[in-house]
């Protein structure tokens, strides 16, 4: 249990006994918890200065219904001595007081530090780490456009469902119409009781939208439509590829959009100096500027405006993808602990596992 994220439920299964019995003896008595030095503070913050190295990622995640600032190192692999702080929330000025408990000089040891494109990382960064690199991770800038093209997907769903609701309106409306001229009928021409009529009385109809050449109605496509459109086109399936088709022959729009991005996503691919990259982002800012897409010129400024941070990806292609993989086993750990109620017996866990 000091190594491996195992809870106590695991070991009673596996031992057959009394998982609350474990746990208790183990918070206790055979985990070092009653002395550990940062007991007293650890639901606000843990520093654990000793892991820190050249090279850092910070980000947020949600644990114990708290937002948890974590700063991590990159060398430790999301294993031992990946952890460097965990502070609760992420306010710049009450992070960066933490952080500061770290001596200067060995704060100065980061030469580069991956984040996402939140103003209150970037600040936490740049105050407690002077001399390093900044590099705002590709993946979110690309996820900032895919959120661009969302608002766009559903703007367009939304009025697709307008445009339906129109339609289903005005053929009620018809069948009302309808069934008038059919009652009026009856009622000037009564039916003769030795006459036999051939044909079945006629019901009133019920509205069925109009289906499109994959099978869907206009509205089910745009719904189903979101994983794809966050995906490369190399990985789209055969049914993918013919909704994509169908969607960007109804929607020029979003195929332009989409378009802009995959530009995006390639630039990112190449192995390229700053400076070429730079020169080829801004062809594509020329590009985005002669679209009428106001969602992606929307993200296409939030690039803009932290270029530098950006190109510096291209230094070493570093990501933030060692934060998010840490902050998913922590999250996979709490997930198996969810009767632990002591949130500081929970980050003393996640310290002894991966601090």
């Amino acid at each position: 249990m000091d190594t491996l994220p195992l809870t106590a439920a695991s070991l009673a299964r596996f031992f057959h006994i009394k998982g609350s019995e474990v746990e208790r003896y183990y918070k206790h008595h055979l985990s070092d918890f009653p002395t550990w030095k940062q007991k007293g503070h650890a639901a606000d913050w843990v520093l654990l200065a000793e892991n820190i190295g050249e090279r850092s990622s910070i980000d947020e995640t949600s644990l114990c219904n708290e937002v948890y600032t974590i700063l991590s190192n990159k060398d430790g692999h999301g294993r031992k001595g990946s952890i460097i702080a965990m502070v609760k929330g992420t306010k710049a000025a009450v992070v960066s007081a933490i952080l500061r408990q770290i001596p200067l000089a060995e704060r100065e040891k980061v030469t580069e530090i991956t984040l996402d494109f939140s103003d209150s990382m970037f600040s936490i960064a740049k105050e407690c780490f002077p001399k390093a690199t900044i590099v705002i991770d590709c993946f979110h800038i690309v996820k900032r456009l895919c959120e661009g093209l969302e608002e766009m997907r559903l703007r367009f769903k939304r009025l697709a469902v307008t445009e339906n609701k129109k339609a289903a309106a005005a053929f009620a409306k018809e069948e009302d119409r309808k069934a008038r001229i059919r009652a009026n009928y009856r009622r000037t021409h009564p039916k003769n009781p030795k006459e036999n009529r051939g044909r079945k009385r006629i019901r009133r109809r019920k509205y069925k939208p109009q289906m499109l050449s994959n099978g869907e109605t206009k509205v089910e496509m745009l719904t189903r439509s979101r994983n794809m459109l966050a995906q490369s086109g190399d990985k789209w399936g055969e049914s993918k590829k013919e909704r994509a088709a169908i969607l960007f022959d109804l929607y020029p729009q979003m195929k332009q959009g989409y378009t802009l991005i995959c530009k995006v996503r390639s630039i990112f691919r190449e192995k390229m100096t700053p400076e070429q990259a730079r020169i080829k982002l801004h062809e594509w800012y020329k590009e985005v500027s002669n679209c009428t897409l106001r969602e992606i010129k929307s993200a296409r400024d939030c690039i803009k405006a932290k270029e530098e941070y950006v190109l510096n990806y291209f230094i070493n292609r570093s990501t933030n993808a060692a934060a998010e993989s840490l902050n998913s086993k922590i999250k996979g750990f709490r997930a198996q602990i969810h009767g632990i109620a002591d949130i500081p017996f929970f980050l003393y866990r996640v310290c002894t596992i991966f601090g």
